[in-house]
């Protein structure tokens, strides 16, 4: 279930693509269209990402996917320009707001279900600083990195604020809600304006 580790140049390329799509598109307004042969291989294959960008310790946008439905180049590509301009929470990037801005890449595992028979059973199976989770009542869907454990350390916490942000209430359970786990690899760096 941990994702493949990625070498320091896989972590850079990845990085320096995130970058140029963010430039590409206060330019154009488009994300970049990576060349997928100017890649290697393993960065062709379907593979699920989130791009998270942060100014001064604050959030400033974060998009990602949750199934590998797309090349993890063209994924993280279309999500850093996504996190930079279409993240509902904010305005569009600005070029101003470049000096300061921080990149993080999530790559993310397949997702498994987790069974469990109560709210408690749930609980007592997560890992903090761990576990990603899914989780979906019928049309309510949400996610959290794992990286939210940071600002929610307990178990019981992170499952409330997630049941929250997928348009439920803090207290609700019922037998029908699902939960996936997940698992990332993480890298970021300083945005460094061209």
């Amino acid at each position: 279930m941990v994702p493949m580790p990625f070498t320091n140049d896989l972590q850079n390329t990845l990085l320096k693509l995130a970058q140029d799509s963010i430039v590409h598109g206060l330019r154009t307004g488009q994300a970049l269209q990576p060349v997928l042969t100017d890649f290697p291989d393993s960065l062709r294959q379907k593979q699920a990402s989130f791009v998270t960008l942060e100014r001064h310790g604050q959030l400033r946008g974060c998009i990602g996917m949750l199934e590998a439905v797309r090349p993890l180049a063209l994924d993280v590509a279309e999500n850093a320009f996504a996190a930079a301009f279409r993240d509902p929470r904010f305005p569009p990037l600005r070029d101003s707001e470049l000096f300061g801005l921080q990149l993080h890449i999530s790559i993310l595992s397949p997702s498994e279900a987790i069974h469990f028979e109560s709210e408690s059973d749930l609980v007592a199976q997560l890992q903090p600083n761990i576990d990603g989770l899914i989780l979906q009542e019928g049309l309510h869907r949400g996610t959290f990195l794992p990286s939210v454990w940071e600002q929610l350390p307990e178990s019981k916490d992170f499952l409330r604020h997630l049941k929250q942000k997928a348009g439920l209430p803090a207290e609700y359970w019922s037998n029908s809600l699902q939960v996936w786990r997940y698992r990332t690899e993480i890298f970021g760096t300083s945005f460094v304006p061209h």
